[in-house]
């Protein structure tokens, strides 16, 4: 007869045997080399986390492993997969390798079915050291308004896409002073962000004005304006107004002081700037003063930070490329304060650069305009696609850059997101391979002939781009919703105006909807319900509905943008605010 503390021991042996059969049926064994630091278990963790998330089912049969190895021969962010038998290995020298590793290894992995990875073996090394991405938190968008944790998810996807370092703003002209209870919260949440960042293996970074001020600046310093201005910008020609910029930038510094900050980008426009006659012409003399002032204290508050210098807008307010020409001679004389430049233009990569060249010896990073381009509201109607454009405008300036920061507004654009921090890793790599790619990783593993039918959505979606709302007429449609609560549809007449502009050939809007309704049937569940399909969704639905009601809103339109103002959270902001931001919905409250 077996004594009691046997039978006790044989009790617990069960308990632990059940414990990892149940875990095993859960996500593949996961093995991890003990020469990996404790501090890089966030890939693993991620990964777990994923695989859970997934319908997948793990045959008893095979091993179902994923081996994490540390090869001190990779270089830094420099990863690489490998199959050996049925275990998948991961190899890496650092905590972000592991975790490029493994967004590599999803997005090679199924949405569900039977877990195996079907992605690309090999060693795998970024050729941009920059692959950033800049998160706009204002006028309630995504990244201010989500709750955290979403965010908090995004920028997760984020560091698995390949992006090593995240930028914020915090922008001062809404506040009142650093001690401002809203300010605070914005603080709050802009370091959980880059707290968020850090923990994932991202560097920090800060992007600021370099006269950029609160409401409460002193009348007598005001800078005096620039088009876009808020009308609170202080005058660095002033030894008074800069010193008072010099102060409020300490002040803000001091509250990023205990994180991982590398990166620090000082902008000359939009709203910031002067034109009085002692900062003119601003790009080249009033900017780059208040620039190097603010550089200084960066150095001391933040002497790991490297300070890049911003050109977006030179040569908008100034002819014959005045600021352009002055600031190369500035350059030429290599200033201490400057590590790197970023330039970018709105539509196409700035002429006088391609012209003449960079500045010599200068890291040099691009900000491509992701969010904003051809549709108003940005992302109102679903997925912002600029695909070919980002090629093309990459193609013209990729032998000079190191890399970039996308400038995002929210996550209607996150297969723009895609695109650029795959050409960063791959400069030369094609768009058909970085859409499939994208395609794969999201909706599953599709048949050749589904996959083809998604990537023309994707393809003619983009052309179909020139959206756009009629802000007066909309609220004519809010009015008649509100006191007559009109059907969108009676016998056929819709009673209500035309609200919405889209692309101008009609012809074939529709069929990116019979593109993707095709394959929608055969998506899993979970696919069909995730938010990056429901964005591309939509878009195409509205396409489709729009068009054929002349722009004025359906059933169908209604509740498509309903699931898309849900999605972005975009319910916080009263419409009068940013119209521009919000999805124009017209049974919005």
């Amino acid at each position: 007869m077996t004594s009691f503390p046997c039978r006790i021991g044989l009790f617990l042996c069960l308990c632990f045997y059940m414990t990892v059969r149940s875990y095993a049926s859960d996500v593949p064994v996961i093995q991890v080399d003990k020469a990996i630091d404790i501090g890089d278990s966030v890939a693993v963790r991620i990964l777990k986390t994923r695989l859970r998330e997934r319908n997948l089912t793990f045959a008893p049969e095979k091993s179902n492993s994923v081996r994490f190895e540390l090869d001190s021969t990779l270089a830094l962010d420099e990863y690489r997969i490998s199959l050996q038998n049925e275990t998948i290995i991961l190899s890496a020298s650092e905590k972000r390798g592991f975790v490029y590793a493994v967004g590599k290894l999803l997005r090679g992995t199924p949405q569900n079915g039977e877990f195996r990875y079907f992605g690309e073996t090999g060693t795998f090394s970024p050729k941009s050291p920059m692959r950033g991405v800049y998160f706009a938190t204002h006028f309630g968008n995504f990244h201010e308004s989500a709750p955290l944790s979403e965010v908090e998810r995004y920028i997760e996807d984020m560091a698995l896409y390949g992006v090593n370092i995240l930028v914020v703003w915090f922008d001062f002209h809404q506040y009142s002073g650093i001690d401002d209870p809203n300010a605070l919260a914005m603080i709050e949440r802009l370091h959980a962000m880059l707290r968020k960042a850090n923990e994932v293996g991202m560097a920090g970074g800060l992007t600021l004005l370099a006269n950029e001020a609160y409401y409460t600046s002193p009348q007598e310093l005001r800078a005096e304006p620039f088009p876009h201005h808020y009308k609170v910008e202080i005058c660095p020609s002033d030894p008074k107004g800069l010193d008072l910029i010099c102060q409020w930038r300490a002040e803000m510094l001091d509250q990023f002081a205990d994180l991982d900050i590398r990166y620090i980008c000082v902008w000359p426009y939009d709203q910031g700037g002067c034109r009085c006659e002692r900062c003119a012409p601003w790009g080249c003399n009033g900017f780059l003063k208040c620039a190097e002032a603010i550089a200084r204290i960066v150095r001391e508050k933040l002497p790991q930070a490297k300070i890049f210098l911003s050109t977006w807008e030179f040569g908008y307010f100034y002819p014959d490329d005045l600021e352009w020409k002055g600031l190369y001679t500035q350059l030429n004389e290599r200033p201490d304060w400057i590590d790197g430049v970023l330039i970018e233009h709105h539509g196409d990569f700035p002429a006088f650069v391609l012209q003449n060249g960079p500045p010599k010896d200068y890291p040099i990073v691009n900000f491509p305009e992701i969010s904003m381009y051809a549709m108003s509201p940005w992302g109102g109607f679903g997925a912002n696609l600029q695909c070919n454009r980002l090629i093309r405008v990459w193609n013209s300036a990729k032998t000079f850059l190191s890399g970039g920061f996308p400038y995002s507004e929210g996550i209607y654009e996150d297969i723009n997101k895609f695109i650029c921090i795959q050409l960063y890793w791959s400069p030369d790599r094609s768009l058909d391979s970085i859409l499939k790619e994208y395609v794969q990783a999201n909706f599953g593993l599709l048949c050749e002939d589904d996959l083809k039918c998604v990537l023309a959505a994707i393809m003619q979606l983009e052309t179909q781009m020139a959206h756009s709302v009629n802000q007066q007429k909309l609220q004519i449609a809010k009015n008649l919703l509100q006191e007559s609560n009109l059907s969108f549809s009676v016998d056929g007449n819709n009673p209500y105006p035309e609200v919405y502009k889209l692309g101008s050939d009609p012809s074939n809007m529709g069929e990116p909807l019979k593109l993707l309704a095709n394959v929608s049937e055969r998506l899993p569940e979970t696919v069909r319900k995730s938010w990056r399909w429901q964005v591309l969704w939509c878009r195409a639905v509205l396409d489709d509905e729009l068009i054929k009601s002349g722009g004025r809103p359906t059933e169908t339109s209604e509740n498509c943008l309903k699931i898309l103002s849900e999605i972005y959270h975009d319910n916080q902001v009263p419409d009068d605010v940013v119209p521009w931001i919000q999805v124009p919905r017209v049974g919005r409250k």
